[in-house]
């Protein structure tokens, strides 16, 4: 991808400038677990030792992509949401999933729109391979306006499955592919695309579809992938989510030379255009095309490769940065 043209008359764009500032949240939640202390032990989740085995906890929203949802009327893939963006950080873990709880806090009783989220959610977990074990609808009229979705994952794991969680020079990289946009860097995402459009406008790459449902394209599930990775000893794991590309330095301070990351698909682009984003904020922001990267002995990658669908798309070296589309991230 490239800069969008300079363009005087037309504000630039960054996550930030839209609400979101990842590096002031990263200090609330560090000054959070510093009140009180932690003993996480993944960059992903945090792990309670019940002996022979970690039992391991995650949790996370569906955020600002609910508005989306909300603008176009059509609720039934964020459950999906809901489901992938909290299995997908055990998986990073190296955690297998196996239960989960939702909660879902509204401002008034709407049956359609509960039954659609549900919908979503039994999806979800029939993709995970999850059973929910229960979760809680609060109607809050004095604090929410709208709706807000989150849930609470539960997961098991073997004490030498989890993931070390620090890649080595010389691992290979193998990376795998996103369904597009996801949840995370819908904030700005919103903001670019509602500059010249409502999000009931045909899509202009696919004009079976509009922006809105382009936008809600559910996050993909990456369960799939544990056994695999297990039996090739992967050493580090990164779902890329909030921060983009830079959830690679979460595996370890080196530098992550990509030479062959996923195409962006479509909406990537569009947003781009419609907000003015330079290259280096949409891959501090998003995933770009590629969803989940982990990092493998470069001797059993391509056995790793074999076993999924995903590639070779780079390589660990000396440094403390990701390289990617001539782009130095910190």
């Amino acid at each position: 991808m490239s800069d969008p043209a300079e363009e005087p008359d037309e504000e630039r764009l960054t996550y930030a400038e839209t609400g979101v500032d990842i590096e002031a949240s990263e200090d609330a939640t560090a000054a959070l677990l510093e009140a009180f202390g932690s003993d996480l032990r993944t960059e992903y989740a945090g792990l309670i030792d019940i002996g022979d085995r970690y039992l391991a906890l995650a949790t996370d929203g569906v955020g600002t992509k609910l508005m989306v949802a909300e603008a176009i009327e059509d609720f039934s893939t964020i459950g999906i949401d809901c489901i992938a963006m909290n299995v997908n950080d055990l998986v990073a873990a190296g955690v297998e999933p196996v239960a989960f709880v939702d909660y879902l806090a509204i401002d008034e009783p709407d049956e359609e729109l509960t039954n659609q989220i549900g919908e979503g959610l039994a999806v979800g977990l029939e993709n995970a391979d999850l059973t929910m074990l229960g979760g809680e609808t609060a109607v809050m009229p004095e604090v929410v306006k709208g709706f807000d979705l989150a849930g609470t994952c539960v997961g098991l794991a073997d004490k030498d499955d989890v993931f070390e969680g620090e890649a080595q020079v010389g691992d290979a990289l193998v990376g795998f592919a996103s369904d597009g946009i996801h949840s995370n860097g819908l904030t700005l995402a919103r903001e670019a695309v509602t500059r010249n459009h409502e999000y009931t406008d045909p899509f202009p790459h696919d004009e079976s579809r509009s922006i809105g449902e382009e936008l809600l394209r559910p996050t993909r599930i990456y369960t799939d992938l544990l056994e695999p990775m297990h039996e090739q000893g992967v050493r580090a794991a990164a779902h890329v989510t909030g921060g983009g590309w830079t959830n690679l330095l979460r595996m370890g301070e080196n530098e992550y030379v990509i030479d062959d990351p996923f195409p962006a698909q479509p909406i990537f682009e569009f947003v781009q255009q419609e907000g003015n984003v330079t290259d280096e904020e949409m891959h501090r922001t998003f995933n770009m095309g590629t969803g989940f990267v982990v990092a493998v002995p470069e001797d059993r990658a391509e056995a790793l490769v074999e076993a999924t669908d995903g590639r070779i798309i780079g390589r660990v070296e000396d440094g403390s940065t990701v390289e990617i589309r001539g782009l130095s991230l910190e």
